[in-house]
């Protein structure tokens, strides 16, 4: 038995440990340990809704716009506030701007060093992978002869800049695939990538003052009032981005996916899903929202939302108590013990500061691939033409449950990014028409100052859920159960392991030292988390330590 740990995991956001144990060739345990205590339900007690709607984006920086609209939301519910229609369409701009930027960003510069080898891309024949690209269907807006050269003074130098550090020299038929060509274009792609996550986050500081930690959603609905100027820079600025996502994406993952489809068998988490949905609909309902809300149990059988399931234990984290405790709960006592994880003892055994949260007592996978399963489920017409697409070149017509791997949960998330893309353009044109109309509605003040709400919402990475109890405009108990909550869920009660600590049991690992299945299994969840590696071989006493930066290992 070899014990493989990283710690932290690199190209995330936060603090996350990785511990597995592998046998013939493969994990065959494994624990997850978040690394971190924000603690925002304390900072924001006795603040206003609105104070808290500003502070909760602090959570996090690369999804801060979530932040502020479920704390909003949740706000609304207290405050007996349903939001104007242009209320509601600037928040889906500012909101959708988020997500590009950070599926874009999650892709190319997060996951896709795990399936990228720029080293590689300097044998490129650079006229056939202009050839490739258009046999593929990829855009090649990039001087790919100028690349390649860039590449090779990089390398001359003895470094590769921002390529530096990954692990493109794993062995044993578990390292990188893809054709020099290939790993060309899609290096191109990732320069273009980084320019394109900016154009994102323009959008959403143009609506919302600025970029990360928008000003202008709060309690009530808008801050932001457009004016012709913003309009027209608004929409050069959804198009171009439109444009560039519609023959970039889709095509590099359909290029990309043919090299890794043993990736479809491995990876599988839990098999059960949420989604509370995101982007309203003029009707203001979960199941109406653009992408919808739903829960997905017993063979991805569709069910309605039900709040009261909601609940998280406790008994493994670093909290005071060993119970399960139905949300809203407002009690956040951090006790920090130790670091073990033993799996036998429900009181002492704690190994995360991840709390455990179930829906009807279960683990359940919560992220884009959740979103696009319910999506698919309620039969929202984009998601259902472009799923079956992929599922057709992947080599898996109509099965949906191929999605939930490794491959399947990377790849599958592009299809909401052109969705996402093209619903901005319907907004912005939604969004000229009401203000030619005259609507100039943006903000409700509160019905009352007193009540308790629950926002329900999406982050790029999955379901989100802020809860909050008001009394006399001043907040007395605040709940926040993020995305990466549920996939990096320690043990419930019943012993069952958390979705991410299920996916990474199977996972090849042919390099010990360098586990490059376990690291792309990670990052197919895009965790809000940051990693070195460290692999111990009982049976030889060899020990080996990799320490990883934002960007790759070291």
């Amino acid at each position: 038995m070899t014990r493989s740990i990283i710690d932290p995991i690199t190209r995330i956001e936060g603090h996350l440990r990785v511990e597995m144990e592998v046998e013939n060739g493969k994990v065959s345990d494994a624990w997850v340990s978040g690394g971190c205590f924000r603690g925002m339900e304390l900072v924001v007690k006795d603040r206003t809704p609105e104070d808290a709607a500003q502070i909760v984006e602090r959570i996090c920086g690369v999804c801060p716009v979530s932040h502020a609209h479920a704390s909003s939301i949740a706000a609304e519910k207290a405050y007996g506030i349903e939001i104007s229609n242009n209320a509601r369409i600037i928040r889906n701009l500012i909101e959708g701007a988020q997500f590009l930027h950070s599926h874009i960003l999650w892709f190319y510069n997060l996951a896709g060093l795990d399936y990228v080898n720029p080293l590689n891309a300097l044998k490129a024949n650079v006229g056939d992978a202009y050839d490739l690209a258009a046999a593929k269907g990829c855009a090649t807006a990039s001087d790919m002869y100028a690349l390649k050269e860039r590449l090779s003074k990089f390398a001359d130098n003895g470094q590769l800049s921002i390529f530096s550090g990954n692990w493109f020299d794993a062995e044993d038929g578990t390292g990188y695939k893809l054709p020099a060509e290939l790993d060309l274009i899609l290096t191109a792609h990732y320069l273009e990538a980084l320019k394109m996550q900016a154009k994102a986050s323009e959008i959403a500081a143009l609506l919302g003052g600025k970029m990360p930690h928008v000003m202008t959603i709060v309690p009530g609905g808008t801050a932001f009032v457009p004016t012709s100027s913003k309009l027209d820079d608004l929409k050069y600025l959804v198009d171009e981005l439109y444009n560039w996502v519609e023959a970039t994406m889709l095509p590099d993952v359909l290029a990309l996916a043919p090299y890794y489809t043993d990736a479809l068998n491995w990876g599988k988490g839990c098999g059960r899903y949420i989604a509370w949905g995101v982007f309203e609909n003029k009707s203001m309902l979960l199941n109406e929202r653009y992408m919808p809300a739903g829960v997905l149990q017993d063979g991805l059988k569709l069910e309605d939302v039900d709040t009261s399931k909601i609940a998280e234990y406790v008994g493994h984290s670093w909290y005071k108590g060993e119970e399960t405790r139905q949300a809203p709960d407002y009690t956040t006592e951090p006790e920090y013990t130790e670091y073990y994880k033993d799996g036998s003892d429900t009181v002492n055994d704690r190994y995360s500061w991840v709390k455990c949260p179930g829906y009807d007592g279960k683990p359940m996978e919560a992220g884009s691939l959740s979103r696009i399963l319910v999506a698919y489920k309620r039969n929202v017409p984009f998601i259902v033409k472009h799923v079956d697409a992929v599922l057709e070149a992947l080599g898996a017509p109509g099965n949906l449950n191929a999605l939930g791997s490794t491959l399947g949960r990377t790849g599958i998330r592009q299809v909401e990014t052109l969705y996402i893309a093209s619903l901005m353009k319907e907004w912005v044109d939604e969004l000229i028409e009401a203000v030619k109309s005259g609507d100039s509605e943006y903000f409700r003040e509160p019905a009352r100052i007193s009540g308790e709400g629950e926002g329900l919402w999406e982050a790029p990475r999955g379901a989100l859920y802020h809860a909050e109890k008001v009394e006399n405009g001043r907040i007395q108990g605040y709940q926040i159960i993020i995305p990466s909550t549920w996939n990096l869920a320690p043990h419930n009660e019943k012993g069952e392991y958390g979705p991410l600590e299920q996916a990474l049991i199977g996972v090849p690992v042919g390099d010990i030292k360098k586990p490059i299945n376990a690291l792309r299994t990670v990052h197919s969840f895009d965790p809000c988390t940051a990693c070195a590696v460290h692999v111990t071989e009982p049976a030889t006493g060899k020990h080996f330590e990799t320490v990883t930066s934002p960007w790759g290992v070291k």
